[in-house]
């Protein structure tokens, strides 16, 4: 991240392409150029706080820097990414590469999706030659991402609204993120202090007492029967949470848990038929691995994504699906390790395929009930 006085806004679009694409258009590079000098002309109780970088401007670097590394590392080096797409990947050097337009909201996404807001201009139309092929692979990306776009934009008035929009949304999102990490604290003082005092029965019962209160207070979601069900979209989740109190590698802390999934036909009474899961939500007090998720699963042939949150696992044939939280050292970090997971679910869609897993596990469940009943 950019370690000036200033926030460092880049703006990333084509340059030579016509918004709007008609005879009164003008190229974005000049829009650009516009909401570069506008943007930095804003002032907080009278200091501007902005600096914004555009190629145009960008001077030329050494000679063993080429402009699409200069353009990639301006993506990493900026607070507030700002991408203006009209579906253009942008120029490339061979017909299979990806355009640098492409590149350079992938490198953002991959990087920092907080920091990036994309302004859709629409889409051009994709011709069936190597750039109209590049265009499809970028346009279809962008409709895979879950990020600021706003409404229709038709002129350039609405083009440089929607991007201040963008900029303050961005700025509001960013300033509480990083309330968020401050309130978190240290581990050896404080809560995390306290928490790391108890032994492993208490600081478990704490440790679960805040995971299912964070889910609990989630838009949507009720008590059944002491079970907790989560409405993720219109569908209502069965969620069931847990807590290792210590390292996964510690045996007795680990068997605290073990592989709950296992007793899943047990709860099948709260499972009515519009009803998915469960899903195990795991608080770990210190950290997991990817093998140590697939150690529980019992089995490595499954989806396994190590996120900013901790683990996902997802079994595609049994439809096992729980979550590890990681560094669940006190209060703060259990619910921001919550709060990221289903930001995670939502940005990359995830949720949608939790869905369909957690109703394909609901039915799997009631029918090993069944048996069990017999």
């Amino acid at each position: 991240m950019a370690k000036s006085s200033k926030l460092t806004v880049m703006i990333s679009s084509r340059c030579d392409d016509n918004f709007p694409v008609n005879k009164t258009g003008q190229p974005l590079s000049k829009i650009r150029k516009e909401l570069k000098d506008e943007i930095e002309e804003l002032e907080v109780f009278g200091k501007k706080v902005f600096e914004v970088w555009i190629n145009e401007e960008t001077p030329p670097q050494g000679g063993n820097w080429d402009s699409w590394d200069v353009c990639l590392q301006a993506v990493k080096n900026c607070d507030i990414l700002i991408a203006l797409s009209n579906g253009n990947a942008g120029w490339a050097n061979e017909v299979g590469d990806i355009g640098i337009c492409h590149a350079e909201l992938m490198t953002g996404f991959s990087q920092a999706p907080g920091k990036v807001r994309l302004i859709s201009l629409g889409n051009i139309s994709t011709l069936n030659i190597p750039a109209g092929q590049r265009n499809l692979r970028f346009q279809e990306y962008v409709s895979t991402q879950s990020l600021f776009r706003g409404g229709n934009i038709t002129t350039i008035d609405d083009l440089k609204i929607r991007v201040k929009e963008a900029l303050h949304e961005a700025l509001i999102n960013l300033a509480q993120a990083g309330v968020r990490e401050a309130s978190k604290g240290r581990f050896h003082s404080g809560q995390a202090l306290d928490w790391s005092r108890l032994d492993f029965r208490a600081r478990q019962h704490e440790m679960h007492h805040v995971l299912r209160d964070a889910m609990r207070q989630r838009s949507g979601s009720s008590d059944d029967s002491q079970h907790l069900i989560v409405k993720l979209g219109s569908s209502e989740i069965l969620f069931v949470p847990h807590a290792i109190p210590a390292a996964l590698s510690v045996g007795p802390a680990m068997e605290m848990v073990g592989q709950p999934f296992l007793h899943d036909y047990e709860l099948s009474s709260t499972l009515n038929k519009s009803r998915g899961g469960p899903v195990h939500i795991i608080a770990c007090h210190k950290t997991a691995s990817e093998t140590q998720a697939t150690k529980m699963l019992g089995f490595p042939d499954a989806t396994v994504v190590a996120a900013p949150f901790g683990i996902f696992v997802a079994d595609n044939i049994q439809k096992v699906q729980f979550a590890f939280i990681v560094n669940c050292r006190d209060e703060a970090n259990t619910r921001h390790g919550v709060q990221r997971f289903f930001e995670w679910l939502t940005q990359n869609r995830e949720d949608a395929l939790l869905i369909a897993r957690a109703k394909a596990r609901a039915r799997i469940v009631r029918a090993i009930a069944k048996e069990q009943a017999l």
